[in-house]
């Protein structure tokens, strides 16, 4: 239960739980030499002193001598020394040194008692994660007994040419000298052997997947006819960017293959995925085949199906929508549409996953926001067309070297470049004592003619106490942790309740939040879209899609929950008009760490923002479906990313001499991906 705290469950674990320091014990420290810090001392006891007391109060103090000075070593709170310590005794200690005045002190954070004639035999010790009840010493000693064992289990998979070409260590020397190491340069080469190995083990099984989707083929090769890209934009309101139209090449080569697509598409807010997502949709069309495009909600299904009808029209594409609220005439009709064929595009939330949604022949498969749905969920749209071409999409920008590891068997592309006519967002950061003055901007504003959004992370108190350890999403996911002390969180309809009757009594205020139905969400989204409500309070459901050029203020209170990439998702729902757009952020008086969020008011780059981002926490699982928090992995894909890209090139080189892995050198390799759980996950996640 102890070790459980620390996520070692297995004996598996416990290899991996690497030490997270080492503390150079090797060569005592000259007492007269010692400064503040980190020392070593080896001295003849002088006198003992012991200070009675309860419990962490007992002080024991003991003047220690060497040939060059003296110096006073405590212990606090630690009664079993009581006695043990003698004038004459050879004493070992470590701690910190720290100056009282003109006296140095050694605060003793371990201690050895030395034959007399016993010889001081330096090491170095390694330093592990711990907790109060399970300290490090304690983790030390039972991976110190059992670390034979352990490394046993292990076997090497790594082919001799690739140990040679890298010059690694053995993979049992590399895991000794980690835990039990006898010299500091042995340690960064066990370390990135050790790493090495498991990246590698994830590179490798994405190269696979990826061979084996290639070598299945199965798809409907969907050909461009001559002068397609000339008719394609011949039709559109606007010129596509340049971005736009090396992506929209990319995925068209794609289509034209038998080996189904899996691209995933990354664009800022506001970069033009749908007109993208639209040109695959048109090609499909012109091949014969149905596509679909599934979003996380229905505001953000009903915003694509309205963006989408004007521009595919032209191309004979007709556009149907599959949601929950429909009524059951509605969706009935719906789905015989679909069914039919007559149905060329439908768009939808998780209703498409229904059985009763069947396609006569569906060819493309769009997935929007694609990390919001399950695995098994993009696997079961996917597999209502058979080997259907699939281009994920994402609005949140992902860091590069994210990308190259958790989405390592998809092909990446990305929209770097707006269209023109965005308007610029200036973002502040502002605490909550000068909010009197947020709001006064806000008015201005809403005389102005503009709307604004003002987001909370909670609805009302209840979600707020009983859901302390709840973080605001993280831009792959739900991101938890403590919430900071301070004071109470603020919730959404306790805000809109003063801000109608109190702060904006002569405005429109108006409520959405996640409880609400999805007709009741419609209509709020109606009014203000319509410019009936001056004033939005919401929780982070308006974070994607909502498209609003009237509104030109957003406001995030307790800005410090949330992850810096939510926030730039959130700070996107406004600037989409013509009008100068403000973010607010506003974190509370007393919020510790928050000059993280200052990163928000000197960039509106979406991929340095979400690299910041990836620096501030951990990545989450490298393969499967884990999105963020604590990791699964050793290495730090952050700051050990060229490790992953040697890692990564090999694991290429292999698979693309040997698919299978049916070299005899090789086979240890499936062995490999087989034991590893992030291998497994990649191999089955869609």
């Amino acid at each position: 239960m102890k070790f459980a705290e620390l996520g070692v469950n297995t004996p598996e674990d416990l290899l991996a739980h690497i030490p997270r320091a080492y503390r150079d014990w090797r060569e005592p420290m000259p007492i007269a030499s010692l400064r503040e810090g980190e020392a070593i001392v080896v001295g003849r006891v002088l006198r003992v002193k012991e200070r009675k007391g309860r419990g962490r109060f007992q002080l024991v103090t003991a003047a220690l001598q060497d040939d060059t000075g003296v110096i006073e070593a405590k212990w606090f709170g630690q009664r079993y020394l009581a006695g043990k310590l003698s004038p004459g005794d050879k004493l070992f200690v470590a701690g910190r040194v720290i100056r009282t005045g003109l006296l140095r002190e050694i605060n003793v954070g371990a201690h050895k008692l030395l034959r007399e004639n016993e010889r001081y035999e330096g090491e170095i010790v390694p330093v592990y994660a711990a907790t109060k009840e399970l300290p490090t010493r304690m983790i030390r000693n039972a991976i110190a007994k059992n670390l034979d064992r352990l490394i046993a289990q292990h076997t090497d998979a790594l082919p001799p040419a690739l140990v040679r070409r890298f010059n690694f260590p053995p993979l049992a020397k590399a895991w000794r000298d980690v835990h039990a190491p006898h010299d500091l340069e042995q340690i960064a080469r066990a370390r990135e052997r050790i790493i090495f190995d498991e990246f590698f083990t994830v590179a490798l099984a994405a190269a696979v997947k990826r061979a084996r989707r290639e070598a299945a083929g199965g798809a409907r090769p969907l050909m461009r006819p001559n002068g397609f890209w000339d008719a394609f934009t011949a039709e559109l309101p606007f010129a596509p960017t340049g971005a736009q139209q090396r992506v929209i090449d990319r995925i068209w080569t794609d289509m034209e293959r038998t080996a189904p697509m899996n691209r995933l598409l990354q664009g800022d807010v506001g970069s033009g995925k749908t007109l993208v997502a639209a040109a695959a949709i048109v090609l499909a069309h012109k091949g014969g085949v149905q596509s679909a495009l599934m979003a996380p909600t229905e505001i953000l299904a009903a915003q694509h199906a309205a963006k989408l009808a004007p521009l595919l029209i032209p191309f004979g594409v007709t556009v149907e929508a599959v949601f929950g609220s429909q009524g059951a005439r509605q969706r009935r009709n719906a789905e015989d549409r679909i069914r039919s064929g007559e149905a060329a595009l439908a768009v939808g939330t998780h209703a498409l996953l229904t059985e009763s949604v069947t396609f006569a022949d569906l060819g493309l498969v769009v997935i929007d926001e694609q990390h919001r749905f399950g695995v098994n969920q993009r696997m079961q749209l996917r597999g209502k067309g058979g080997a259907a071409h699939t281009l994920s999409m994402t609005a949140t920008p992902i860091p590069r070297t994210l990308a190259q590891t958790k989405y390592a068997d998809m092909d990446v592309s990305i929209i770097d470049e707006l269209p023109p006519g965005r308007t610029p967002i200036q973002t502040f950061v502002i605490r909550a004592s000068r909010k009197h003055e947020v709001y006064e901007f806000v008015r201005k504003n809403v005389e102005l003619g503009r709307q604004a959004y003002v987001v909370a992370s909670a609805i009302d108190a209840a979600e707020r106490d009983d859901n302390d350890d709840d973080a605001a999403d993280d831009h792959n996911g739900s991101q938890k942790k403590k919430r900071p002390p301070g004071p109470p969180l603020i919730t959404a309809t306790e805000e809109a309740d003063r801000l109608k009757n109190t702060v904006f009594p002569d405005l429109r205020v108006d409520l959405i939040h996640g409880r609400m139905t999805p007709r009741e969400k419609d209509a709020v989204m109606d009014r203000f879209k319509r410019g009936e409500t001056d004033v939005l309070v919401s929780t982070t459901v308006v974070e994607v899609g909502v498209d609003v050029p009237n509104a030109s203020v957003m406001v995030v209170l307790d800005a410090h929950r949330y992850g810096l990439a939510q926030l730039h998702q959130l700070r996107g729902r406004v600037g989409r008009g013509v009008a100068e757009s403000f973010c607010i952020l506003v974190p509370p008086e007393d919020a510790g760490e928050i000059e993280r969020l200052h990163v928000l008011e000197q960039t509106a780059d979406g991929f340095e923002i979400a690299e910041a981002d990836l620096r501030l926490r951990k990545a989450g699982e490298l393969g499967g479906t884990a999105q963020a928090g604590d990791a699964e992995t050793i290495g730090n894909i952050v700051d050990d990313f060229a490790v992953y890209m040697r890692a990564k090139e090999a694991a290429d080189d292999i698979v693309a001499r040997d698919p299978d892995l049916s070299a005899p050198e090789h086979r240890p390799l499936l062995a490999l991906l087989n034991e590893s759980a992030s291998a497994r996950a990649m191999l089955v996640t869609a």
